[in-house]
């Protein structure tokens, strides 16, 4: 017998060092481009100046993400260690670690506002030709079993029923945060009341779905969340809500 390897290890070993350099070129793209959007302010990147940034060839870029919005999304996605943080939040009971990671998830926007109003809108305003949403699939899997696995929480300690389906419950809470996140990028919320905002809007969704230990806990909230919006200032909305 011989020390070398089998053929099919030399592939697959081959396959792993291919691979890990294509992660390692996606990472100087994301860097590159969120250092240039930082300095300039604008998301419209040109892909060769980008190109030159990371230092790879021009055809890097469009063949590892195929698009502007999809570099921009990318930039969103790994500015965020949300998942890393969520597993280190230590909140009391199931109602107070819903909102500790809603206000965890929220001062990513609230630390660097004028960053994040940046891509919120360019990732809003683009009507690209790729089908992206606001986040990659993988994204919203694992948002969505962050959240899923909170709300189910509650309602097994008994502070929420289950009587109201939680994908209902989730899909609420979502449009409620969308709601709110577009006030605030296009500047109708300022960004000492977009934490609270979405903070009571949520309470309000989840009073609803109370049992009678939940309810005291979620009307603090409210309270709580009330005096974060009079702290904001009576003109804690700088122009009109967009509906209503």
């Amino acid at each position: 017998m011989t020390g070398r390897p089998a053929e099919g290890q030399g592939i697959v070993e081959d396959l792993g060092k291919r691979e890990q350099a294509k992660a390692r070129r996606r990472t100087r793209i994301v860097r590159a481009a969120r250092d240039l959007i930082r300095e300039t302010g604008d998301t419209d990147l040109s892909m060769r100046m980008l190109a030159q940034r990371a230092e790879v060839s021009l055809s890097t870029p469009y063949n590892l993400f195929g698009s502007k919005r999809a570099v921009v999304l990318a930039v969103l996605e790994d500015e965020r260690d949300f998942a890393e943080r969520f597993a280190k939040l230590d909140r009391g009971n199931s109602i107070e670690r819903i909102f500790g990671a809603h206000e965890l998830a929220f001062s990513y926007y609230t630390g660097d506002p004028e960053f994040y109003r940046t891509l919120w809108r360019a990732l809003l305003s683009t009507t690209g030709q790729d089908d992206m949403g606001l986040a990659t699939p993988e994204r919203l899997a694992q948002t969505r079993a962050i959240w899923r696995a909170l709300v189910d929480r509650a309602v097994k300690d008994g502070y929420l029923t289950g009587d109201l389906p939680v994908d209902i419950t989730l899909q609420t809470m979502a449009h409620l945060t969308g709601g709110a996140l577009l006030s605030w990028a296009v500047g109708s919320l300022a960004t000492a009341a977009l934490t609270p905002t979405v903070g009571i809007g949520w309470a309000l969704c989840l009073r609803g779905a109370a049992t009678a230990k939940g309810e005291d806990l979620l009307d603090r909230r409210i309270s709580s969340y009330r005096k974060d919006l009079e702290d904001a200032g009576p003109r804690f909305a700088e122009r009109s809500p967009e509906t209503l």
